[in-house]
């Protein structure tokens, strides 16, 4: 491998897995490296990308962390991914190593096929993909679901969220099982045995690791060495064969909030929104009488919320929904909550 090449890492999963808790862990301990961040979030508001401003440093100062919301990279590699990737390799102080954030509804492979663009591949390199599974999530089986009966009309043999799932797990170098301490034992060692058992369908053997908070030794995931783009045979998508794909099946609603009486109100309402087939909420709210905004991330019926920092100018609360077409009613959202 040329080592003049800067290695990129992609960290993929699903809605809520833990990636941005990962990099913020990351850009804590960077064993020395000077990094970049490219976040992609599917949604007009880039919350993930504030967060890991906010976390800004010499390692990795803010104008190294950049952001393309509302879209996918994997979708808009000419468009977005590419010119992004190059002005980051005209950073005044090139990066020593790139850490790509994807969406959560994201398929790996196409980015994975856009490092062999002509402009960067002698460059870049894929170090390696770790994808990250919310343990109690697979444990439950989140991402099997039932097919609806338009789906099995159509021939379809996995729904929406399995083939993200599959995908993301058959692009991995790593898999790291998220939210151990939530899971349990038993819920870590039932998820394992689902992603042995779906690289074993794949003929592939994945290491496992199960982490709490994202914390994991940098040197396990970073260094890898894998060029993940000359090795795309090995791992399979759903939609190889295609010329590209869009998220047809999934959609997201932003929603501009005003301030809120309490943060009961809001968590009542979110849990109406989960209720209803919401797989995710993110964003910022504003609490009467509360000078910080609050941060709200939710997955499915778990909701995380802490004040975070002060207000700006403007105490502009507002929140995304992400779900399945079908699951996911933009005017139903609103009046929930309260907008």
């Amino acid at each position: 491998m040329d080592l003049s090449k800067i290695p990129v890492t992609v960290i993929t999963g699903f809605l809520g897995a833990g990636k941005t808790t990962l990099i913020r862990h990351l850009m804590a301990n960077p064993q020395g490296k000077r990094l970049a961040v490219l976040v992609n979030e599917f949604g007009t508001v880039g919350v993930d990308g504030d967060i890991l401003k906010s976390c800004a440093d010499e390692n990795c100062p803010e104008e190294n962390i950049v952001e393309l919301a509302n879209g996918c990279i994997c979708c808009t590699v000419a468009e977005d991914f590419i010119p992004t990737i190059e002005a980051l390799l005209r950073l005044p102080k090139r990066p020593d190593h790139i850490l790509i954030e994807t969406s959560g509804l994201a398929l790996p492979k196409p980015l994975l096929k856009a490092f062999d663009w002509p402009g960067i591949r002698s460059l870049i390199t894929v170090d390696g993909v770790i994808t990250l599974a919310d343990a109690e999530a697979v444990a439950t089986g989140l991402f099997a679901g039932e097919l609806t009966e338009t789906q099995i009309a159509a021939g379809e043999h996995d729904t929406p969220l399995g083939e993200v799932f599959e995908d993301q797990l058959a692009c991995a170098d790593i898999v790291l099982l998220t939210k151990a301490d939530l899971a349990g034992e038993a819920g870590v060692e039932a998820a394992r045995k689902v992603i042995a058992f779906e690289a074993e369908e794949k003929g592939r053997a994945l290491p496992v690791l199960a982490v709490t908070d994202g914390v994991v030794d940098p040197r396990v995931i970073l260094g890898l060495g894998k060029a993940a783009e000359d090795d795309l045979a090995a791992r399979p998508s759903h939609h190889d064969g295609e010329d590209g794909h869009e998220h047809d099946d999934f959609d997201s609603v932003s929603v501009d909030l005003p301030e809120m009486d309490s943060v009961e109100d809001l968590l009542k309402a979110i849990g109406h929104l989960t209720e209803g087939g919401a797989l995710r909420v993110k964003g910022y709210v504003a609490i009467k009488g509360k000078p910080m905004r609050l941060l709200v991330q939710a997955v499915g019926a778990r909701v995380r919320h802490q004040y975070d920092r002060p207000w700006g100018t403007a105490r502009a609360g507002h929140l995304v929904v992400i779900g399945e077409k079908g699951n996911i009613d933009a005017a139903a959202i609103h009046a929930v909550l309260g907008a």
